[in-house]
């Protein structure tokens, strides 16, 4: 098989959720383990650390690996979903993984595959912690799917686990309350394995202090320790100062995303408790790590410059937390009049979203080419509703053309709504143009 010929196979072969939707999920963790224990169970012979978390964990997830990467430690990193090339998703110190080693997994494990039936994710799961043995790397930063309780990265046995925060998102498959959508997050904690929660809001707080209490486990909220106290942004950079114990901190990310404030300190206290155990870190490695994300990870898609003249940006928040960050974002920007290529899914809360976003911008409606996605006439009528008027384009470069081309150089360009949408733009065209 040549590697399209792989990807043609188990795009078309298996269920996949960034596709099809809630229809590919197995609730349980038995094709994953199946998986493993013929691959050998490969999650048992690296050291790894878990994120989850509603928002967040893909910054988290690729800051940890920088950071990682820095202090010296061959690091792998398992993220979804990927933007531009499915390798995106498995990485040792950045690099993805080859080709040749899509081909050679799914070949060796084909016949398995047709006769258990598992899906995308789970054959993407296993191919990563089977290359991540094969390689031994030093750690792994595993970044789950959606939920954490019954996803199929909760293999592990980490030295960490992470949760982000909690907010409204997958509810048909997570549950309708806060506090629900906790305890689905709250399954990665593990026996006497500590625990980092980015966010110590009052609905969820209980709950993850009684599952940290059931496991034995010490926890620690990031937002106690590392308290943002001025956040200064540019296009390409994020500077912070931090309230501590010990007074004031500071420090930056290329990650220029105001929102990133608090994924870093998420990141700070959690390198706070890796330095017992991965002792080559250092501050400096800290420093170095946050400072370089995207060199070192190839981050895409979190408020990612693409030009400055007219301010061109794409982000891929797309659920009710993610737009009010991005609104919060957008009320320290200076521009003249704002247009917003926008496509989402059919299961995202559409409207709440929508209920949002400002009315007088220019809006360019479109759709990602996969059939998850919500078509561009259905969602300018739901935008309607909310004041919002614009144009539709079924595809996303049309839309994004459009809309640099109505732009002045005092305007901006924001592209949100959808990883996938996102995921279409075609990046090199616009640096090349620029």
């Amino acid at each position: 098989m040549t590697y399209a010929e792989t990807l043609d196979y188990l795009y078309a072969r298996l269920p996949m959720f960034t596709r099809i939707g809630a229809a590919a999920i197995k609730k349980d963790l038995t094709n994953t383990l199946l998986l493993c224990k013929k691959a050998g169970n490969p999650q048992q012979l690296f050291k790894s650390i878990h994120i989850a978390g509603t928002n967040g964990k893909g910054s988290v997830s690729h800051m940890l690996a920088s950071v990682l990467q820095e202090a010296g430690y061959k690091t792998g990193l398992y993220t979804s979903p990927h933007l531009q090339d499915f390798r995106e998703r498995i990485r040792i110190n950045g690099a993805m993984i080859p080709e040749a080693e899509v081909i050679r997994f799914t070949e060796d494990y084909k016949t398995y595959f047709e006769a258990i039936e598992p899906s995308f994710f789970e054959v993407t799961v296993a191919l990563a912690f089977r290359y991540f043995a094969e390689q031994r790397v030093d750690v792994a930063v595993i970044e789950t799917g959606l939920g954490g309780r019954l996803d199929s990265t909760n293999v592990i046995t980490p030295e960490l686990s992470i949760i982000t925060n909690i907010g409204y998102d997958h509810m048909q498959l997570l549950g309708d309350t806060l506090p629900q959508i906790a305890h689905e997050k709250a399954g990665i904690i593990k026996e006497k394995i500590p625990v980092v929660i980015g966010e110590s809001h009052p609905e969820t707080v209980a709950v993850f202090t009684e599952k940290a209490r059931e496991k034995n486990t010490p926890i620690i909220f990031a937002d106690q320790l590392f308290r943002p106290q001025t956040i200064q942004s540019s296009p390409v950079e994020l500077n912070v100062e931090y309230a501590t114990e010990d007074g004031t901190s500071f420090f930056s990310t290329d990650l220029p995303g105001r929102y990133q404030a608090k994924n870093m300190a998420t990141v700070l206290a959690a390198a706070s408790i890796l330095q017992k155990q991965f002792t080559a870190l250092n501050n400096e490695h800290l420093r170095k790590g946050l400072l370089h994300v995207k060199e070192n990870t190839g981050l895409m898609g979190r408020w990612e410059v693409l030009r400055e003249t007219p301010l061109f940006v794409l982000d891929v928040g797309h659920n009710e937390d993610g737009m009010r960050q991005i609104l919060e974002q957008l009320e320290h920007q200076q521009y003249e009049k704002l247009h917003i290529v926008i496509g989402m899914v059919k299961d995202k809360d559409v409207e709440k979203v929508l209920s949002l976003l400002p009315q007088n911008a220019a809006y360019y409606f479109t759709n990602a080419s996969i059939p998850r996605a919500l078509p561009a006439e259905e969602l300018k009528e739901k935008a309607a509703k909310y004041g919002l008027q614009g144009s539709i384009f079924p595809v996303v470069d049309e839309a994004v053309q459009t809309a640099l081309a109505a732009a002045t150089a005092d305007d901006m360009v924001l592209v949100c709504g959808s990883v996938f949408v996102v995921g279409e733009v075609d990046r090199e065209l616009y640096k090349r143009a620029n």
